[in-house]
């Protein structure tokens, strides 16, 4: 009996039962389906966070008070969190040989004020070097100078958002003074919108001030809440990183290793933007993986449902095999025929599946606004898969069949 016959005949068998073969095949759609359209939102959001890290700096590096205890290390008291000083981000500003702009930070939140309009907000404490690290503009009047730094000037630059609630009739903010906590700022400029991130965090809900104003006349305090850097290039943050440790650890005075003691650990803590990419990338990665084996279950389920109604198929024509078997059909023909049909089932589902589930990822992209990316390995897997599962689970009833007795399955009633 050759190829084209046995499609035929598969073909005419699952055609004379479309309601249950659509059942059957319903498994392995909703299935590859799931498959496909978790990958993608999972692929989609790791792009996006690594796009929104871009935006933010690729070769940026922060600098934190405290040691690095790692997740679920013990909480360290107030005067660790107060190591970082105004002479550390001078001795990095004068000595480091591999960043191009250093700012402090420190910030406050508080209740932002202007006539009878009012929105909470946060404050950052920096020098104008922070718009280069954060890549940040200027969209009206300008920024604050070094100046305003020495003098402690009650200046700001506000965030879009800010401008929106205090300015609702759309008038221009500059030279307006505003209260920051009760305390009078002059607006001197405007940020340009970045927008929503990924993660769903307003970038333009924030104000920048000289940060020796926030430390003076805001919080009083003499402690920098961190310092932020770019290195000159992505590929030499490391060594950025460690010529600012050096630098740190001097100025500190900590104590480096020796045969005799084990030195001092660091009182602060650096990060980069790379680090962090590379940890919210394998993040996402696990996640993803996940949400893949979670939708797969559902094909080990659509295949066992395959094995189950080609053995009804087998038990319901087991006549119609003896038949075969008495006219010349071998036991070989009698596999094949089954295990195509199985094979159709389930690379019909596939297909129908892969187009539900590009569907689905694009429907989640469009009105959810939830960035996909439907990667073509995902697909050719999937298809891959449920090709193998339809043979793999078809193959027991197309062996039982095969092995059927011909006079046995003519006599069957």
């Amino acid at each position: 009996m050759n190829t084209i016959n046995l499609f035929k005949i598969a073909i005419k068998a699952i055609a004379a039962n479309k309601m249950r073969s659509f059942l059957t095949a319903l498994g392995i759609i909703i299935g590859v389906a799931a498959v496909i359209a978790m990958l993608a939102i999972g692929q989609g959001s790791k792009r996006s966070i690594k796009a929104n890290i871009s935006e933010m700096g690729s070769n940026m590096i922060m600098i934190q008070p405290g040691a690095d205890n790692g997740p679920g290390g013990v909480r360290q008291d107030a005067s660790a969190m107060q190591s970082l000083k105004i002479a550390d981000y001078e001795a990095i500003a004068e000595q480091a040989k591999y960043i191009s702009a250093v700012s402090p930070t420190v910030n406050t939140s508080g209740q932002f004020v202007y006539g009878n309009n009012n929105t909470p907000s946060s404050v950052y404490g920096v020098s104008p070097d922070y718009l280069t690290i954060r890549q940040l503009k200027i969209e009206d009047g300008e920024m604050f100078t070094e100046q305003d730094i020495k003098t402690s000037a009650k200046v700001c630059v506000l965030g879009k958002t800010i401008v929106d609630y205090l300015f609702p009739d759309g008038s221009s903010p500059i030279g307006r003074i505003i209260r920051i906590k009760n305390i009078p700022f002059r607006v001197v400029g405007v940020l340009k919108s970045k927008g929503t991130n990924s993660m769903g965090m307003d970038q333009d809900n924030l104000a920048l001030a000289p940060y020796t104003t926030v430390m003076k006349r805001v919080n009083a305090q003499t402690y920098l809440g961190g310092i932020n850097c770019s290195a000159l290039t992505e590929e030499i943050t490391q060594q950025a990183i460690s010529d600012i440790t050096d630098i740190l650890r001097r100025t500190h005075k900590l104590k480096d290793a020796t045969e005799e003691n084990e030195g001092d650990d660091n009182d602060f803590t650096i990060r980069s933007q790379e680090e962090i990419s590379r940890m919210m990338s394998t993040t996402m990665d696990s996640i993803t993986m996940l949400l893949g084996i979670v939708a797969g279950i559902s094909l080990l389920v659509g295949g066992i449902g395959i094995m189950n109604i080609m053995y009804v198929s087998v038990t319901e024509r087991t006549k119609e095999i003896g038949l075969r078997m008495s006219v010349g059909a071998r036991g070989k023909d009698i596999l094949n025929q089954f295990l195509i049909e199985a094979a159709m089932l389930s690379i019909s589902g596939g297909v129908i599946g892969i187009l539900l589930g590009v569907g689905i990822a694009t429907l989640v992209c469009n009105v959810l606004h939830m960035q996909t990316y439907i990667e073509p390995w995902s697909v050719i897997m999937s298809f891959g898969v449920c090709t193998f599962i339809g043979i793999f689970f078809g193959f027991l009833p197309a062996k039982k069949a095969a092995n059927m007795d011909p006079i046995e399955a003519i006599r069957y009633e």
